[in-house]
């Protein structure tokens, strides 16, 4: 697999992020697959881009240093080694601060879980419910995230590993800590990219290990061909 290059700019023009990461190469069996869902390719690209790199004026006030330090938090916590180390160098070209990419690096060792679990309200799911844990940003790194970050990676966590448990008051907590509704909404988006992302990467990846066995065609078959 090639590696990407993460000291590039999220603003900068570079190939496919999914190729990058998968390694898929122009014309190799993985690119042909991809072409075929041309639009579905496209889309997962503008995406990124909207998130990463949007066009001014952009929306809110999330910083691209949050937006980067969210993602490498989030591709940590899929174990996802090679996603999280993309966007972690990326979060460092931008001089985010000293420190804040191994403050993430850090909390994605913190937050590690197996999920999804959480609470369901009353009723029939409740027999559903699975106690994890409950995650937030340590004294140590808080000191370096700071406030709003923090809880925005906390929410992060929360919508990763235990859904279930979002809530009014895990959102209060966000505007509390000077994420505006229209901040939330992105971070949220965020989060959900990152999953879409990651699980497209890891399919191709094991569509890359496991090509699909040639099967020769039988002689009817072959005689009604063109």
């Amino acid at each position: 697999m090639s590696q990407a290059n993460p000291s590039s700019l999220p603003g900068q023009t570079l190939p496919d992020v999914i190729d990058l990461l998968v390694g898929i190469e122009p014309g190799d069996r993985l690119d042909t697959i991809r072409r075929h869902r041309l639009q579905a390719r496209t889309h997962a690209q503008e995406s990124y881009r909207a998130l990463f790199a949007p066009t001014a004026p952009a929306p809110g006030a999330v910083t691209l240093a949050e937006r980067l330090a969210v993602a490498a938090f989030v591709a940590g916590l899929h174990q996802q080694p090679d996603a999280a180390a993309f966007y972690a160098a990326a979060l460092v070209a931008q001089d985010a601060g000293a420190g804040l990419a191994q403050a993430i690096a850090a909390e994605v060792s913190r937050g590690a879980a197996q999920g999804p679990y959480g609470h369901y309200p009353a009723g029939p799911l409740s027999r559903e419910n699975t106690d994890g844990l409950a995650y937030a940003v340590g004294e140590a790194q808080r000191a370096v995230l700071g406030a709003r970050l923090s809880a925005g990676l906390a929410h992060a966590h929360l919508l990763t590993f235990r859904p279930r448990d979002a809530s009014p008051e895990a959102l209060q907590a966000l505007l509390d800590a000077g994420w505006s509704a229209t901040d939330i909404v992105i971070l949220s988006q965020l989060v959900a990219f990152l999953s879409f992302q990651i699980r497209v990467v890891v399919g191709l990846r094991t569509l890359a290990a496991h090509p699909a066995p040639h099967t020769p065609l039988s002689p009817r078959t072959a005689e009604a061909q063109p």
